[in-house]
């Protein structure tokens, strides 16, 4: 047996080597260029410790990767092919159809990634989203404004990582906005959708599928707004909850009603995107087959003991499951600890000092992403970090009071001019 990997990431994070090394074929993988170097790594000389390692120099040529993935498919005659990122689901998944193998296909996926498809799905199994519209022409769009009122969220059909998210918040807003997304004499878009904005807190539960049954879950709640990666100078803080919270298990229970409708693969990861809203509602928002970005891969490991990864191309290749000591292979894992992320935007400018590194023995991870010196442009996604780490602790409000003292150093230490 031989993995495909799809790689639109650093490569340290994700060491398939030791992953997967009962593959008796091995470990193909490709990789951008721009992830590795991009997270301070050496790109790799030759193989870098796998079977074959390809680096494309742009991921983003569709053409070339999918001409460079069916090559090494035909050459290595790879049994499985995995794809962590969201851009990558649905090449993975045609790999697959072409070439007869297991996993998630073409119509397993779009119920994931293309966001109308997702909201009927969630609608007629009863599951509560906002209101939402495909306006194909700017009269439409001003229509749903008109009957939802403001805020209104405008995002891609197809959308990731928060990429092209916007929350008008105002009728001028809006109509610069829809100036620039419908222009004169174009013909209807079929790519915009347009949202009714749904207030209070974001949560998200994120987990593994193994054989069609929920073995690793469990919520977490952004105390930030995810929209504002661009504008916020902050520390983000996002963090786990208590098993005690009356939340963790409605929102636990939504996500697999989600997950039910819409139909997964028999191993995956997922991340799923919940609105707690003032008035106690539980309105689902988005639910992706991959999974999470951020750090929450490794949040999950800490409150587990398992890298949810890990897991799923384990579950998905067939080899033996990673699980802790005394826990049968196959059951629902318990959370042994909590756990978060605190994270650190880039922002445009030169930076002048970086964060101390952090050696408290609960830091599970840090990280930076630029060095005194550098000039930065500003984020370009809800992920594009200047610095991240991830701390554990037994209970939910000390991992809290720990993320929040180590979020304040973060800001006094990073200077950007």
């Amino acid at each position: 047996m031989t993995a495909l990997v799809l790689h639109r990431f650093p490569l340290g994070p994700f060491p398939y080597d030791r992953w997967l090394a009962g593959l008796d074929g091995g470990v193909v993988v490709i990789a951008a260029r721009d992830r590795i170097e991009g997270a301070r790594e050496q790109v790799p000389d030759g193989d870098g410790g796998y079977r074959r390692l390809v680096v494309l120099d742009d991921f983003e040529d569709e053409a070339l990767l999918d001409h460079v993935a069916l090559e090494l498919a035909e050459e290595y005659g790879v049994t499985h092919v995995i794809a962590p990122h969201e851009a990558d689901l649905l090449r993975a998944a045609r790999l697959r159809e072409k070439f007869g193998l297991p996993g998630q296909l073409p119509g397993e996926v779009l119920p994931f990634r293309d966001k109308l498809l997702m909201k009927r799905r969630l609608e007629a199994a009863g599951i509560e989203v906002a209101p939402y519209s495909l306006p194909g022409t700017v009269d439409a769009a001003r229509d749903f404004a008109d009957e939802h009122g403001l805020p209104l969220v405008l995002k891609a059909r197809d959308g990731f990582g928060s990429i092209g998210l916007r929350i008008v918040t105002t009728a001028d807003e809006l109509e610069q906005h829809l100036a620039e997304a419908f222009p004169p004499g174009t013909a209807p878009r079929e790519d915009l959708l347009a949202e009714a904005y749904v207030p209070g807190r974001m949560c998200h539960v994120d987990g593994v599928v193994v054989g069609g049954r929920t073995v690793m879950a469990w919520p977490s709640q952004y105390q930030y707004d995810l929209s504002s990666f661009r504008a916020d100078p902050g520390a983000r803080v996002d963090l786990t909850l208590a098993p005690s919270d009356p939340l963790t298990p409605r929102l636990l229970e939504v996500a697999q009603e989600a997950l039910d409708a819409l139909g997964g693969p028999a191993d995956y990861c997922f991340h799923a995107e919940v609105f707690h809203t003032p008035d106690d509602r539980l309105v689902v928002c988005e639910v992706a087959s991959r999974p999470a970005g951020a750090r929450i891969r490794e949040v999950l490991h800490a409150v587990f003991g398992v890298h949810p990864v890990e897991l799923a191309v384990r579950a998905h290749t067939g080899l033996r499951l990673p699980v802790p000591a005394g826990t049968a292979e196959g059951a629902r894992l318990e959370p042994v600890r909590m756990a978060g992320q605190v994270l650190m935007m880039k922002r445009p400018g030169t930076v002048r000092a970086i964060p101390v590194t952090p050696e408290e023995p609960w830091v599970e991870f840090y990280g930076v992403f630029a060095e005194p010196g550098e000039v930065i442009e500003e984020a370009a996604l809800s992920s594009d970090f200047l610095a991240a780490a991830v701390l554990s602790a037994p209970t939910r409000e000390e991992c809290e009071r720990r993320l929040r003292e180590l979020g304040a150093r973060f800001e006094t230490e990073i200077v950007i001019d």
